[in-house]
């Protein structure tokens, strides 16, 4: 059944909106957990309750809608609650349950549920989080349909039962690694031959979901898939097979179970070689990146060390002049050269100059060093970044063998007629 909750707030408009005259019958099912006996009440002393928290929705509420014809009885409502509870941690939680009856536009009257539970728990004095509880819901929803054999809504069939041709790269290797859930597969087939009323619609609903029909070996009227599991049409889709004949036209004019297979194979074929030419064009996007990036570090570089360069030397010959400078001219400079002082003064600058020497050198080094280092980490994120492509491309191309072994074994026919069982 379809499954619609959200956290709120306000509960004497939602108390109202249940009670509503709207509905040709109101029954109030249950208010458990509560001092009052009645919706205003209970929910007065829910919204009570989360004074003593900072949550401003202290309720959820939620509402059970069966299928379309479908003959529910409150056993199943009242059993689905109690999953629900156990989905979104809310057993043990206050709550109210309201039953809806109301005629449809055909004159039958439908009959829905509203749940509404106080998100407080009074022991930790703070709201249960819903998080992700539209995901979980539907999830629950879906198990419901499947366990009931109700007819499976379309939002609720698996994406990976696509056409496999449209397949994009998350797609195809979802439906790779997923196992696929028999009653899933069943409530396809059933509603791709409801929906139908010739061969071609069938046909053509069925390839929808990946599915091709063919001429079986030893079954008359089979479907097979991506990954050549074969399928009987009057055992999946629950009818007799002269229904199917009927709807199908003869045998003979369907493909054989080898001509079917090699079909998907060679479709399934185009569509891996276009999801691996998507990755070779992001390898050549990268490598184009890459040689960008080094092209711009290089070029960095080089106006960093002619920079480098200038500086240094409008600093050498600062630290010249300053030495330079040292020297006395003239009389002083003689009586320099007499005491010595003169060659003690160049021994200094001499020094000094070879620690420049090396200073500037080392600064030279760290530069260099700095771009090695770049260029290291640039190349290291660059393995990185196409690592998972190149991955995915080795992938692709096994899958590509296996359809080319998959066309190899349709050529030679080696079926027994086997299928799979619904």
């Amino acid at each position: 059944m379809i499954m619609v909750g959200n956290s709120r707030g306000n509960g004497q408009n939602l108390a109202r909106h249940l009670l509503s005259p709207e509905n040709e019958r109101v029954s109030v099912h249950a208010v458990d957990g509560f001092m009052s006996d009645d919706l205003h009440g209970a929910f007065k002393e829910a919204e009570a309750v989360s004074k003593g928290t900072r949550c401003k929705k202290y309720l959820f509420s939620l509402s059970l809608n069966p299928p379309k014809g479908a003959e529910v009885g409150t056993d199943v409502f009242e059993t689905t609650i109690t999953r629900v509870e156990k989905t979104l941690n809310l057993s043990g939680q206050p709550k109210t349950v309201v039953f809806h009856e109301k005629s449809g536009v055909d004159g039958k009257t439908r009959r829905h549920c509203h749940v509404v539970w106080s998100r407080i728990d009074t022991q930790a004095m703070k709201a249960i989080p819903m998080d992700y509880s539209k995901r979980r819901l539907n999830e629950l929803a879906k198990e419901l349909y499947l366990e009931h054999e109700w007819e499976l809504p379309k939002g609720f069939i698996s994406p990976r039962f696509r056409d496999p041709k449209n397949f994009t790269l998350d797609q195809w290797q979802q439906a790779k690694r997923q196992g696929q859930d028999p009653r899933e597969i069943k409530a396809i087939f059933q509603d791709c031959w409801k929906r139908s009323n010739s061969r071609k619609a069938f046909e053509a609903s069925l390839k929808a979901h990946g599915y091709h029909i063919a001429r079986g070996d030893r079954r008359g009227y089979v479907a097979t898939d991506m990954k050549g599991e074969v399928y009987s049409i009057p055992k999946w889709s629950n009818v007799k097979t002269k229904e199917v004949r009927a709807k199908l036209g003869d045998r003979e004019s369907l493909p054989s179970l080898e001509e079917a297979k090699q079909n998907i194979a060679n479709t399934l074929s185009q569509t891996v070689e276009r999801l691996a030419q998507e990755q070779k064009a992001k390898l050549e996007a990268l490598e184009k990146e890459k040689e960008a990036k080094a092209k711009a570090l290089a070029e960095k570089h080089v106006k960093q060390r002619a920079l480098q360069k200038s500086l240094q030397e409008q600093r050498a010959a600062k630290e010249e002049q300053a030495r330079q400078e040292r020297f006395n001219k003239g009389l002083h400079g003689l009586l320099d050269r007499v005491t010595g002082q003169h060659s003690r003064t160049n021994t200094q600058n001499k020094i000094e100059a070879f620690e420049a020497a090396k200073r500037d050198q080392k600064q030279r080094d760290e530069l260099i060093l700095r771009r090695l280092q770049k260029q290291r980490d640039l190349a290291a994120r660059h393995e990185q970044a196409k690592a998972k492509p190149q991955a995915i491309r080795t992938e692709l191309r096994t899958d590509l063998e296996r359809l080319e072994a998959l066309r190899n074994r349709s050529r030679t026919p080696k079926s027994d007629g086997r299928d799979r069982e619904p």
